[in-house]
């Protein structure tokens, strides 16, 4: 990518970093404030999935072809927003909270062009999913994560029948909070469909 793609993206990732940023804190509210005096707890940033790659074994052929740095790999995993936590059986429930512009009253198609729904598929992977589990102790048919979309995608025409598509099925796993909704109706989500599954 040339200096001037550059310059032109640079605000672009600042002003959808500072708005994800609001999204997750605004989640964090909610439910930090919800599940007080309960046995439930919301944490930031789980560190427990942060090296889940680190010693992953690779069959000895494929070892012997990739690239092993001077210094040893201490760090690659991944870090879900949050994690929905019962103090009582210990089940957990990661979550992840997309925000992304999107197609809606006044904007053009274009939009909407961003991934954050497509990156959100890498949680259906076999590897992932089990793993998710292992650490939580969810089991099927349940999932066990959820997806929190906020922003103008909660409403694009195009991006909103994406989701519906691609998630049909474990559709209570995924949450589309628009700006029309209340704390509350989050909340109800949360205990009609996945409290359940922490007990």
């Amino acid at each position: 990518m040339g200096k001037n793609e550059l310059s032109v993206r640079e605000p672009w990732q600042d002003y959808s970093g500072e708005h994800a940023s609001h999204a997750e804190r605004n989640f964090y509210r909610v439910f930090n404030n919800y599940f007080q005096g309960t046995d439930f707890r919301i944490r930031e940033k789980p560190k427990e999935l942060r090296n889940i790659y680190v010693d992953y074994p690779l069959p000895p052929e494929i070892e012997s072809d990739i690239y092993h740095p001077d210094e040893p790999i201490v760090h690659h995993g991944i870090s879900p927003d949050y994690a929905i936590e019962s103090v009582v059986s210990s089940k957990i429930l990661y979550v992840e909270v997309k925000r992304q512009d999107g197609w809606i009253e006044g904007k053009s198609r274009s939009a909407g062009r961003g991934n954050a729904h497509e990156r959100a598929c890498k949680l259906f992977t076999p590897g992932l999913i089990n793993t998710y589990r292992q650490y939580g102790n969810i089991q099927p048919p349940a999932l066990p994560f959820w997806i929190v979309f906020q922003g103008d995608i909660t409403r694009d025409p195009c991006r909103v029948r994406e989701i519906h598509f691609w998630f049909r099925g474990p559709s209570p796993h995924f949450f589309l909070w628009n700006d029309k909704m209340t704390d509350q109706n989050i909340i109800e989500h949360f205990d009609k469909y996945l409290r359940s599954l922490l007990l």
